[in-house]
């Protein structure tokens, strides 16, 4: 690990941004459950500073704002799946959560930090990008804070990498609430249901009306450098009647739009299998329960 120079623990969001600004290269530090372990194995250096962001109030908490549900970026993932707010409107993230980790480190990870890690495994990112999330961002870069939004789909670039800048802080992510009719399914294979990384995922959500399927989002994980949209998928489920033979050609779909790589935990054809088994098995699902 690089010797330290410097470390911070801003108390608030302004005085965080003003930091990143001042200091330049700079390793958050919120739940660290990622970050320590990959530090420890030598896959991830600190830079010169070290900020942890656990004292700002600003990053922390779920509420609803208007139409939206918004989750601090140092919402762990025991606080989002037991909050009131997400049981209600947002139960996919519960059952997501039951997947994540062990009780241990769902205690301790922060939605913020699965989101920046961006490994195309992360466990929350599929979901939340069924759910339509998008990430607000803050910086000040003059005298002003200045803060911006982006759909979570475009904030990542590759194993790792997003479009945050140097001195830019993630503070929250915002989900619209889902209208009525809505369903949304979300499964993570690998060799264990939790306590492992995924070998693929998958993620479908819509609006169901009359056995019909509307504003359909479909995602993957662990088939591509960052977690992606299945459009092509989401084309072949859109406004169409959720019978075996669309269910057949969404599966095939997905299955064809998909080029992951073999790595240790599984081959590119065995991906590419699972994500077809695990669409239909969706659908069927949804299609025997709705």
């Amino acid at each position: 690990m690089t010797a330290l120079d410097n470390y911070v623990a801003p108390a608030s969001l302004e005085q965080a941004v003003e930091q990143l600004q001042e200091l330049g290269e700079v390793t958050i530090l919120a739940g660290g459950t990622d970050l320590m372990p990959q530090s420890n194995a030598g896959r991830v250096k600190f830079k010169r500073t070290l900020m942890n962001i656990r004292r700002i109030p600003e990053l922390r908490g779920i509420s609803r704002e208007g139409d939206e549900i918004r989750i601090g970026a140092l919402a762990t993932i025991t606080e989002i799946m037991a909050h009131p707010l997400v049981r209600e409107h947002l139960p996919l993230l519960v059952a997501t959560g039951d997947h994540f980790a062990s009780g241990q480190i769902r205690n301790a990870a922060t939605l913020g930090g699965n989101i920046c890690n961006a490994s195309p495994a992360g466990d929350t990112l599929v979901p939340l990008m069924v759910l339509g999330a998008s990430v607000e961002l803050a910086s000040k870069p003059d005298d002003a804070l200045f803060r911006r939004s982006m759909p979570l789909p475009e904030f990542f670039v590759g194993p790792g990498k997003t479009r945050l800048a140097p001195a830019e802080l993630l503070t929250a992510v915002r989900i619209p609430i889902p209208p009525k009719g809505f369903v949304a399914r979300f499964h993570k294979f690998g060799t264990r249901p939790a306590l492992d990384i995924s070998a693929i995922s998958i993620g479908v959500a819509g609006v169901l009306k009359d056995g019909k399927l509307s504003q359909v989002r479909v995602a993957f994980g662990a088939v591509a450098p960052t977690p992606v949209c299945g459009c092509a998928t989401e084309e072949a489920l859109e406004g169409r009647k959720l019978d075996a033979a669309t269910i057949a050609a969404a599966a095939r779909a997905a299955q064809d739009e998909v080029h992951p790589i073999s790595d240790v935990r599984a081959s590119a054809w065995y991906r590419k299998e699972m994500i077809h088994n695990m669409t239909r098995r969706i659908l069927e699902d949804v299609a025997a329960n709705h």
